[in-house]
């Protein structure tokens, strides 16, 4: 059946993050889709709300079968019940584990630019944020070895964070690169937590390999964090998951988990994901097939008005990074010019680590009409930018 991903949708006084913006102002920044749930789910939290008693909740056998059958069917990978952990969010996950599987003044490797608050669960918790910067050439993103293996290598490093697929550069990562990585990171006796919230937000015909699926090393040594919530826009609802095949470090995440109470769902949780996984997949196809379209909107609307900006070539996310080095060396600036001038609000580089300063990060998961207006708005800024 089709859905109907052109209609607005006014989130202005429903306290979303997003929205929290000038009447003015066009918010094109956080990872937060503007369309409404699948049909699917909503029907599902209708039937949740009907029944009116909302206490205590269980991770219901379910809740593992939707998890399961979704890896299994779209990604090729076999998950085993015992491997899944309930959780209320990836970021609880990876600052719950950063916790427990490091002790403070340890070096925890991200590879830049890379999601900010990765940065946020590292220091937060005492350790030491230990970059290593992706390669960047002729526009494309690739992996540094010699550099993460110099890194991984350092006695202090004991923790890896890896964003697969990246976020914000939109590179879906190799069977082979994957590999590469899980041998270096075992070979100096280092964990890898893969977040993995991104993995369905594909391009049409796109598909990315979970770290834990490429080899047995990568699945002993690996911590994987899973959700629906960017994929269905449910982030909202506080659902994830941690996937840990080796059950000695599952016990370690599991006790982190839970001695942090991030293990409980609350009442819309569990319906939500497992509707969104057991009968969202005609919405999330039909949505990936609207943000590709979207993607090749911003292409031809750049080579024409924009050429001053180069869109960085990605295969996942609705998160498109901007490389701005041709206009300015700190996108900072033209970051604040924009918002200040035409009320377009999009993401800095520079908080995805030093190597993105140069760079905007821009969401397009929003209907056609809304794209228009911020791409309008993204020209008139530069233009005025240029004048200055």
């Amino acid at each position: 059946m089709p859905f109907d991903f052109d209609a607005p949708v006014d989130r202005r006084g429903t306290g979303a993050l997003k929205w929290d913006v000038g009447e003015h102002e066009l918010p094109m920044w956080v990872a937060d889709m503007d369309f409404a749930a699948a049909p699917c789910i909503r029907a599902a939290l209708q039937r949740r709300l009907d029944h009116g008693v909302f206490g205590y909740s269980v991770v219901p056998p379910e809740w593992y079968a939707a998890y399961r059958g979704w890896w299994g069917t779209r990604h090729g990978f076999a998950i085993k019940r015992d491997w899944l952990v309930f959780c209320t969010g990836v970021v609880p996950a990876l600052s719950s584990a950063v916790r427990k599987l490091t002790t403070p003044g340890e070096n925890v490797l991200i590879q830049t630019p890379v999601y900010n608050i990765f940065f946020n669960s590292i220091r937060n918790n005492g350790r030491n944020v230990l970059e290593s910067p992706l390669r960047y050439e002729s526009g494309v993103y690739s992996v540094d070895f010699a550099d993460l293996e110099a890194k991984l290598a350092d006695p202090q490093t004991t923790l890896m964070i890896l964003c697969n697929p990246h976020n914000p550069v939109g590179k879906i990562w190799d069977r082979q690169t994957l590999a590469d990585i899980g041998r270096l990171a075992a070979k100096h006796h280092v964990t890898v937590i893969s977040d993995e919230i991104h993995c369905d937000l594909t391009d049409p015909g796109a598909e990315y390999v979970p770290f834990a699926s490429v080899d047995e090393t990568c699945r002993r040594i690996s911590v994987t964090c899973l959700a629906p919530s960017k994929a269905f826009n449910l982030a909202g609802l506080q659902s994830a998951a941690v996937c840990v095949p080796d059950p000695v470090l599952r016990h370690k995440v599991w006790r982190a988990l839970n001695t942090d109470e991030v293990a409980e769902p609350n009442a819309f949780a569990v319906p939500a994901a497992v509707a969104a996984l057991t009968e969202g997949g005609p919405w999330l196809d039909e949505l990936r097939a609207y943000l590709y379209a979207n993607k090749q909107t911003v292409a031809a609307y750049l080579k024409l008005y924009l050429p001053q900006l180069h869109l960085v070539p990605s295969q996942a996310t609705y998160l498109l990074w901007l490389d701005c080095s041709a206009l300015c060396a700190d996108a900072a600036d033209l970051q604040a010019f924009l918002r200040a001038k035409t009320g377009l609000y999009l993401s800095e580089g520079g908080q995805y680590g030093a190597a993105g300063a140069a760079f905007l990060r821009l969401n397009i998961a929003c209907p056609r009409q809304t794209l228009a207006d911020g791409l309008d708005r993204l020209r008139d800024g530069v233009e005025q930018y240029l004048r200055q």
